[in-house]
């Protein structure tokens, strides 16, 4: 009986001890459930502009566009984008006038904002327009390595870019201290909204190339990560649509 009682006891202590054990170890947080499956199928439909005038990206695919843009998916398409650029321009032959110019956007073609996305959703939140200013104002864009690349074979070739871009003409100090800071330089023209200008991005960019042509430029080549940075004509030789699945501009 005694030593029917030990064993027992000695069971007891040995369970009590492991549950404690067990108890000690911090819990594992839940899986997250995966993104759902068409959010791939909604990222290609805007970069087709099968769809137009969104506001946000789906909020269920945040995980999705989060992990495009850090990923290695984002690289490669961009460089999809780029290396084709660079073929093109090296195929070309030149006029030798000096009036051939390559248009590039600014946000999200030449610089990113993607330390500024990160904070906002990547797309699955609301723009917030005064703090978008904010870090515009703070000049820290880095410089997206594919677009530098592109632009610095450019001049090798004697391709002058012009940067043409919504940002207005009040923030053209910070915009150039950005562009110099991140390896942009020798550029034929930078050209920014006018303060106050009531209409689209569209309308605005399409202009602005039609006054480049007026004044004997040829655009050779369009780079922008919006469909409204190359649409309109006259569009240029070739346009070149830079990813981006993060907002809409029109």
């Amino acid at each position: 009986m005694a030593t029917a009682r030990l064993l027992l006891l000695l069971t007891v202590v040995a369970a009590a001890a492991g549950s404690c054990f067990c108890s000690g170890q911090e819990a594992k947080p839940p899986t997250p459930p995966p993104p759902p499956p068409y959010c791939g199928s909604v990222r290609t439909a805007v970069e087709a502009h099968n769809i137009i005038g969104w506001k946000t990206f789906p909020a269920d695919c945040a995980k999705y566009v989060a992990d495009y843009i850090t990923g290695d998916r984002y690289g490669r398409d961009s460089d999809v984008v780029i290396n084709e650029a660079v073929a093109y321009a090296e195929s070309l032959k030149l006029s030798g006038s000096g009036k051939e110019v390559w248009v590039f956007d600014v946000d999200e073609t030449a610089l990113s904002t993607v330390p500024y996305q990160a904070k906002h959703g990547y797309g699955v939140q609301p723009y917030d327009h005064a703090n978008f200013l904010q870090y515009v104002a703070g000049g820290s864009a880095p410089a997206l390595q594919g677009t530098l690349r592109l632009y610095q074979r450019l001049l090798q070739l004697g391709i002058k870019p012009v940067f043409l871009t919504d940002r207005t003409e009040d923030q053209i100090a910070i915009t150039t201290h950005n562009l110099l800071s991140q390896g942009y330089s020798s550029w034929e023209k930078l050209l920014l909204q006018p303060i106050g200008l009531q209409t689209s991005t569209q309308a605005f960019k399409t202009s602005e190339r039609k006054k480049l042509v007026d004044a004997g430029y040829i655009i050779i080549g369009n780079i922008g990560d919006q469909w409204s940075d190359i649409l309109g004509s006259p569009e240029g030789c070739r346009t070149f649509k830079y990813p981006n699945p993060m907002y809409y501009v029109a």
